[in-house]
């Protein structure tokens, strides 16, 4: 068995050769030039073959049978490039150097282009750097980027929630509520790209039935620059950001640091609708949530030093810290009779405040071994520190019964540190690519909730209905993907190997949880691009979707008297498989999918009549699958008018075992719609007008039936001041359409929430750049300017 695994992790590939041709392309400041196209002809003039240069500006041809041969080099931000070679008298690698067509920056300066969607094999990458979406903060970059929704504000790619966010490769240790606010602090402006990667090779960790990944921009100007910015947002109630990004760079080193600072209030309007069969009584709450943050720090550094002309380090940093958030929740209740009479009523009042503190550390080596070969070795540390503290004070006024109240405290602290190391081989030519390597990561999550009421008079802790929870999971993983590359076709296979040990240890009632298993991922892509261009892609990959964390701690964590959420600490990984076919023509990108989970894991609820109670919990249901088909697609009408359209319509069926004990099927056919137009008013100041409107048919989520919701927006930029300074003006959620209805009914299960999360607001923002912006200015000027000719 052995054997096997050598074979499969660290094959060695032996290739001979002729006459072989290598360099690396540069531009004017010595600064190497990935992706930049490469084209080979032979004696007779005819194309041998098209290259594009690695992330370090190289590139690399072997097996040449003519003796001279010319090269092209073309890139659409700089000037074309020729050589003829003499394969025979050359002697060494390559350095070409590439120039700027200075002459046409006053023309093109003007525009500033739709973002660019682009195929790869094994994912779909969203180009929005220096695209009229990037005055947007990376929140709304993501929602509206094709593949990927945003209900409800949870993420969701395809249908699937179960899919993990990175941030240039690197997990965030944030989800829901708190992952939003990260995104929402975190520039436009600073995101290269967004990467959705429906069926993640095998170098990517298998949690999650598919990676969300943000592209971070590098620095590549010389010397010093940076950006300052504020922005207003006027929903309900105002907030409000402000920051400033610094950039140096000076031979082999680069350095960037950023903070932003933000406040403000947030509003969400919700009624809660319980109906009780067995005393024919119907609950209404209406809660509407107000909390208040004078304080969101987001933080960012990051640090590149080239030690020499083989080896690269890179250190980096990002913190956010919100210190603290509070609010006071005033819920009135009204219980009605069979005769629709409001005969009894309780007012719950919420005093509460939390605090939020995330840390991550990384550091990356990369070492190129030979000019085909580099390792690279990661280290990788996040923490994430939360606190919360809630008063709930109830009023009783019960139907035959005299008014009380009813008073009860909870302190809930939870701590999740997580640390990783990986090292990654890769080696290359102009037809083979190989990657092995192996990942150790190591969990420890630890939460206390401690809970006192006044059952026996005054505040008493009560052991009974406090928790502590311990959590620990090692995962040790190797994994190996080869692909081949011979022209037409395209094709990688990769096997991911991952071994888990987990252990988890409840209070209250004492109780240990031990798992260990070994699980191998395969992944499987092929790619084939005709003469015409059109391209036809398959692809299959099987992943493993873990809780979360909270998801599993027990312990009862009540929203008011008669409402709580709980965890379940026996909750199971889900086995998920991902199939796809792609086709993509002339920026016509379309994807038939079929996806498979096994026990997936979701927040449902339930009440139980004999205590009035609401419960809210996450549990595995028995199983969901779901085969859909997506269409993304932009227009240039008009050098100042462009038009795109997102869609992706869906059957979705989920399986799930009913209060009752019966197995029930909710399925539905689930259309996302996101379709958007782009005006050119004035080139010389890049003021652009962007309108655009989302729609979601009604969806389900195990036991839930959401109703469908839409939104439109409008985004207008312009520039002043010789495109120093950016002025943005965005309306979001114009006509107030995106509430939802979120209702479970089956059996004696008939319950439903109105739900609004103030996504109403106009935003205001202003960013001025000061330093050296020149490289910058002009790489933007010139790709505008070729995008506009497609």
């Amino acid at each position: 068995m052995y054997k096997f695994f050598i074979l499969l992790f660290f094959p060695v590939l032996l290739f001979s050769q002729k006459h072989t041709i290598q360099g690396t392309v540069t531009d004017g400041q010595n600064q190497k030039l990935p992706l930049v196209s490469v084209e080979i002809y032979g004696s007779q003039n005819a194309l041998i073959k098209t290259l594009t240069t690695d992330q370090n500006g190289f590139f690399i041809l072997e097996n040449i049978d003519d003796k001279s041969v010319k090269l092209v080099i073309k890139d659409l931000e700089y000037a074309r490039a020729e050589k003829t070679l003499n394969l025979e008298a050359e002697n060494g690698p390559l350095q070409i150097v590439l120039k700027k067509e200075v002459q046409d920056i006053q023309e093109v300066v003007m525009t500033r282009q739709k973002p660019l969607v682009k195929r790869k094999i094994d994912r779909l990458e969203f180009n929005v750097e220096n695209s009229n979406i990037s005055s947007l903060n990376a929140w709304e970059i993501i929602k509206k980027t094709p593949g990927v929704t945003a209900g409800n504000d949870v993420l969701a790619i395809k249908g699937s929630q179960s899919i993990l966010v990175t941030i240039n490769d690197k997990r965030v240790m944030l989800t829901g509520d708190e992952l939003k606010n990260l995104l929402e602090n975190t520039q436009g402006d600073e995101v290269k790209s967004v990467e959705v990667i429906t069926n993640p090779p095998a170098k990517y960790e298998a949690s999650g039935s598919a990676v969300l990944n943000i592209v971070m921009k590098k620095n590549k100007i010389e010397g010093y620059r940076g950006t300052i910015t504020s922005k207003y947002i006027q929903s309900q109630y105002a907030k409000g950001l402000a920051g400033i990004s610094q950039y140096y760079k000076k031979n082999r080193l680069s350095v960037m640091a950023g903070y932003y600072f933000g406040s403000g209030t947030y509003y969400r309007e919700g009624t809660d609708y319980v109906n009780y069969a067995e005393d024919r009584t119907r609950w209404i709450s209406t809660m509407n949530r107000k909390d208040r943050n004078k304080s969101q720090n987001t933080l960012n550094f990051n640090l590149e030093y080239e030690i020499d002309s083989l080896t690269n380090v890179s250190l980096n940093y990002s913190g956010f810290f919100s210190p603290n958030s509070f609010g006071t929740y005033n819920v009135p209740t009204l219980i009605y009779n069979d005769q629709n009479v409001a005969e009894s009523s309780y007012t719950t009042i919420n005093d509460h405040h939390s605090r939020i503190i995330n840390n991550s550390v990384s550091f990356q080596a990369d070492r190129k071994l030979s000019a085909k070969s580099k390792l690279t070795w990661t280290n990788y540390f996040a923490g994430n520190n939360a606190r919360k503290y809630q008063n709930v004070l109830t009023y009783l006024d019960f139907v035959n019964q005299a008014p009380t109240e009813n008073n009860f405290i909870t302190n809930n602290k939870s701590d999740v540190q997580l640390y990783s190391t990986q090292a990654d081989y890769q080696w290359k030519n102009e037809k083979w690519e190989l990657e092995s390597g192996g990942k150790y990561s190591f969990v420890t999550t630890g939460s206390q909730l401690d809970f006192s009421d006044n059952e026996n008079g005054g505040l008493q802790y009560r052991a009974d209905k406090s928790n502590i929870f311990n959590y620990k999971e090692h995962n040790f993983a190797l994994y190996s993907s080869l692909a081949y590359n011979p022209g037409k076709w395209n094709f990688k296979a990769g096997l991911r190997a991952e071994k888990t040990d987990l252990e988890g240890v409840v209070s209250e009632p004492f109780e240990i949880n031990k798992n260990n298993y070994w699980k191998l991922f395969p992944t499987f892509y092929a790619q084939y691009t005709t003469e015409n261009n059109h391209q036809f892609g398959l692809s299959y990959g099987k992943r493993i979707s873990r809780p979360s964390y909270s998801w599993l701690n027990p312990a009862k964590s009540y929203y008011n008297l008669f409402s709580y959420f709980q965890g379940d600490p026996k909750l199971k990984a889900t086995i998920i498989h991902n199939l796809n076919f792609t086709y993509t023509w002339k920026e016509y990108n379309l994807d038939f999918y079929y996806r498979k989970e096994i026990f997936p894991s979701m927040e449902i609820s339930y009440q139980d009549p004999s205590v009035n109670n609401l419960i809210y919990y996450y549990t595995n249901i028995e199983k969901g699958q779901a085969y859909g088909v997506s269409l993304y697609k932009n227009f240039q009408f008009k050098p100042w008018w462009s038009f795109s359209f997102s869609e992706n319509l869906e059957h979705n069926e989920n399986y799930f075992i009913g209060i009752d004990r019966l197995l029930y099927k909710n399925k539905v056919w689930n259309w996302v719609s996101d379709i958007s137009t782009s005006f050119t008013l004035d080139k010389k100041s890049e003021w652009k007008l962007e309108l655009g409107h989302r729609y979601n048919s009604p969806s389900i989520q195990g036991t839930f039936r959401i109703s469908g919701s839409s939104s439109a927006y409008l985004v207008m930029n312009k520039k002043f001041f010789s495109n120093k300074m950016e002025a943005s003006f965005i309306f979001n959620d114009i006509f107030r359409t995106s509430g939802e209805k979120v209702s479970t009914k089956y059996a004696n299960q008939d319950n439903y929430f109105i739900d609004y999360r103030d996504t109403q607001s106009v935003t205001l923002s202003l960013k001025f750049n000061f330093g050296n912006q020149s490289v910058k200015d002009a790489k933007s000027i010139k790709k505008a300017d070729e995008q506009g000719r497609m």
